[in-house]
């Protein structure tokens, strides 16, 4: 075990059982003492959401067997000391109550305090007391009982009392995606945005911001007929297009129709392949930001060099000032993003 007397790292390295020396995102083990140093908070656990990429790895492991779903989850944090997916490398947040915090903790957290985790489960210390009991395994919010640990340089968002806790979980999640696009469009004039994954979590809540932040046009990208009702029905885009996004000359086709190519592409889709697609669906000196853990890196930049592209590309790191409560605004300003949410949960 860590020597408890071990002075504290505000990112948290003193929790790091193994490999010595990185980050807890990159740990193959943390310590889970429910103990705390003098700057970290202890949060008891009430619920936790499994990021998109991480769920569907596991369900299709497990032929969507529930029972085994939740068994896999339970080891994972068993053995890792946090549910970080060894397949994906991802992991989720958590809403839970503060129920004890260090003398010596920046975080401006109070005991009795709910909160919303705005850091990975994939780096936070976990410790489940419930085995889960609650959770069916068949959908990406669970049920818990058990506590987390957060660092000084963790990041926790008090839930508003008018959201119920699942739908403020749900927006959390997935802040990060519509503050950068804000961000990112605030950059251009007037420009045509097209969201690949437009009926999602993440999706609705880009091609909202995007608008709000001054796009002249927003194209939603969606797989199916089905998805492609649930957005027109919500009027959060300008345009909804029909595309397999792992089909690169489909991709293209598709926003080119209705006003592309894109002078920004939001990849928010939690399937490989797709980064081809974004890169043609994007104009010359565009920008693309990849907000999927399912994106490969290496693809999208040797293939941005395969086609002469000259685009930007950003990795979503999840974390801009102000993204909670950024994302929550516009989920009670837009009854059609609420309505997605909603219907999800």
């Amino acid at each position: 075990m860590t020597d408890p007397l071990a002075p504290a790292d505000p990112v948290g390295i003193h929790r790091v059982l193994e490999p010595a020396g990185v980050l807890p995102q990159a740990a193959r083990r943390l310590d889970t003492r429910r103990e705390l140093w003098p700057d970290e908070v202890r949060v008891r656990v009430e619920r936790l959401n499994l990021d998109a990429a991480s769920f569907r790895q596991l369900e299709a492991a497990h032929a969507s067997d529930g029972d085994a779903v939740r068994s896999a989850v339970l080891a994972i944090i068993a053995d890792r000391g946090k549910m970080q997916n060894p397949v994906t490398g991802s992991g989720g947040m958590l809403v839970g109550t503060v129920e004890e915090v260090g003398p010596e903790s920046p975080l401006g957290l109070q005991v009795g305090d709910r909160v919303a985790t705005l850091v990975s489960l994939s780096l936070t210390p976990l410790v489940v007391e419930d085995g889960l009991s609650r959770w069916d395994g068949c959908s990406e919010q669970v049920p818990a009982d058990g506590y987390a640990i957060l660092f000084g340089r963790s990041i926790a968002a008090r839930i508003p009392d008018d959201l119920a806790p699942e739908l403020s979980l749900s927006v959390m999640d997935v802040c990060g995606a519509p503050a950068l696009t804000a961000r990112v469009v605030g950059e251009y004039d007037a420009p045509v945005v097209a969201v690949v994954g437009g009926a999602g979590k993440s999706g609705s809540l880009s091609l909202a911001a995007a608008k709000r932040a001054g796009a002249a046009r927003t194209i939603g990208v969606v797989p199916d007929q089905r998805e492609a009702d649930l957005l027109a029905e919500a009027g959060v885009a300008d345009a909804v297009v029909l595309a397999d996004a792992r089909d690169p000359v489909a991709l293209r086709d598709a926003v080119a129709a209705e006003g592309g190519p894109a002078d920004i592409t939001v990849v928010c889709v939690d399937v490989p392949g797709c980064e081809g697609g974004a890169i043609l669906a994007t104009a010359d000196r565009g920008t693309v930001i990849f907000f999927s853990m399912a994106t490969s890196f290496s693809a999208a930049a040797l293939g941005a060099e395969g086609v002469a592209a000259d685009v930007t590309m950003l990795v979503g790191n999840g974390y801009v000032p102000g993204h909670a409560d950024f994302a929550i605004e516009l989920l009670r300003r837009d009854a059609g993003v609420r309505s997605l949410f909603e219907r999800r949960l």
